[in-house]
């Protein structure tokens, strides 16, 4: 809904003067007031340690709007609109002053509009600070309204499953579960929404997603960039918690999920929940069998010389994290009994890719007995970053005068249809101002997420279990998840027009 029907809202940002909030959040709020999504009463609250005069944290926000927002051009007016909705805090979480200070804040705010405006509380915070930030909300009354306060939570949620309740646990205590909003920023992205209207709003598709006509999923998360300046974080993190737990989680449940009964919030999360129920765990004895991990050593990056991850600033030269996953799921219902869900991600890899590929089964080769050997099976790429797109590979007649088939491609790409796509902060966010939970994680489906790794991550963390593998930075792996298909025949997919053209010409 546009501006004129929210009510309005005082939003309070823990972790204003951090990196989040100078690449997304700020981004994000402006890019929804330039496009009239805003509410038309608004105060941008930013908490933050250090001291800022009020023209000094503008200036601050107005130049990360400029190097991090998708929107380049605006006028001088719409940005002096903009930045008087904007005061910064001085704040300390620790402090139990701050909290009172910011409640007289929000106080005053509600005397001048004549009503109590809504508060979205965004915890832009370490991990560690939850608990403090959501017991101080509580004693002060910061966020008693059901109906008009949230909060939304940064991952990770918790480093474990126990760690995950726990967490659910305390925050049950101090709030209910229709306020809190646990952000995954994947959710966010227009092509894994995509997936959900690509699915049940086509009737050719949804008869087909079944283990039936499908062979084998491939989701797949590759980044070129290594671990940065984040070795100390990252090396007490590791691909299987950073991506596979969370992102890779939650695309998983958007491809394999059954039909909601309508679009709604509790029904969309409630079959989401049944598919992470769903998913075969496994055990410890069978973990090698199941999945590979691996650390990039040195090698070249896009031209680029990348050094090895136990080379990092920060990482324990003997570190046993593993920046590369690959594993086979099972989803053990109905609809996809014996299909294989291959996830794999990884840093420092030869490109930068985020897709889901459905390949489906062989068609019979009793027409075309001659060309058995070059025909290839359907199969539909959903290209979630860089490109946003929608793939369809099928086979047609080579030109020509003999009847030879080759593979050929349909393609939807949302970048011809609209360029400037919203960011996933952008929609994310505007759901939570609009109340929608849709597209945020409920608490058994953290929990559930934790448990469907838990045995891999214990036997992981005692280093005994799984040998490392390697592979040269600037590769697609190890050669090991390259194995881990061929056992059912598979290999990975690649995206690019080059194979394409290459399977074209064979």
């Amino acid at each position: 809904m546009k501006n004129n029907d929210k009510k309005p809202t005082s939003i309070v940002v823990f972790g204003g003067t951090g990196d989040l909030a100078k690449r997304k959040l700020f981004p994000a709020f402006f890019n929804l007031f330039l496009e009239g999504w805003m509410p038309d009463d608004f105060e941008l609250l930013s908490l933050g340690r250090t001291e800022h005069t009020q023209e000094e944290f503008r200036a601050y926000i107005l130049e990360n709007i400029k190097a991090f927002s998708r929107i380049k051009n605006f006028s001088e007016d719409k940005w002096n609109a903009f930045k008087e909705k904007i005061k910064f805090i001085r704040f300390d979480i620790t402090q139990e002053e701050s909290f009172i200070q910011l409640k007289n804040q929000l106080d005053y705010i509600d005397t001048n509009l004549g009503s109590r405006a809504n508060r979205l509380f965004y915890l832009s915070v370490a991990p560690s600070f939850i608990e403090k930030v959501s017991n101080s909300l509580k004693k002060n009354g910061l966020a008693e309204n059901v109906d008009q306060d949230r909060m939304i939570i940064e991952k990770p949620f918790g480093y474990d499953k126990e760690s995950a309740v726990a967490l659910n646990t305390m925050l049950a205590q101090t709030f209910k579960e229709e306020q809190i909003y646990r952000i995954d920023h994947y959710l966010g992205k227009e092509n894994v929404q995509n997936i959900l209207a690509f699915r049940f709003g086509n009737t050719i598709f949804e008869p087909l997603w079944n283990n039936k006509y499908i062979d084998s999923v491939q989701i797949t998360v590759a980044e070129t960039v290594g671990v940065e300046d984040r070795g100390g974080y990252y090396d007490g993190s590791g691909a299987l918690r950073d991506m596979i737990q969370n992102h890779l989680m939650q695309i998983l449940c958007m491809v394999a999920m059954e039909a909601p009964t309508e679009f709604e919030s509790t029904e969309i999360r409630n079959r989401k929940v049944d598919v992470l129920k769903s998913v075969r765990r496994i055990n410890p004895e069978d973990i090698n069998h199941y999945t590979v991990r691996a650390q990039y050593t040195q090698g070249e990056v896009e031209g680029q010389h990348k050094r090895g991850y136990l080379q990092e600033p920060g990482v324990n030269p003997n570190s046993n994290t593993e920046t590369y996953v690959a594993m086979k799921f099972y989803v053990d219902n109905e609809r996809w009994n014996g299909v294989p869900f291959y996830m794999r991600t990884g840093k420092s890899m030869s490109e930068k890719a985020s897709s889901v590929i459905i390949s489906f089964k062989e068609a019979p080769c009793t027409t075309f007995k001659s060309t058995v050997n070059t025909l290839k099976p359907n199969k539909l790429t959903i290209d979630i970053q860089p490109e946003m797109d929608i793939k369809l590979s099928f086979m047609t007649k080579k030109p020509g005068l003999e009847m030879q088939l080759k593979p050929a491609e349909m393609v939807f790409d949302y970048f011809e249809c609209s360029p400037d796509t919203p960011e996933a902060y952008e929609t994310l966010l505007l759901d939570a101002l609009d109340g929608d939970s849709t597209l945020f994680m409920r608490s058994d489906q953290v929990e559930e997420a934790w448990d469907v790794i838990s045995n891999i991550q214990t036997a992981w963390e005692k280093g005994n279990v799984s040998k490392m593998y390697t592979y040269p930075a600037g590769s697609s792996g190890p050669e090991a998840a390259d194995e881990l298909l061929k056992r059912q025949g598979h290999y990975w997919f690649t995206n690019s027009q080059e194979t394409l053209k290459s399977e074209e010409n064979a």
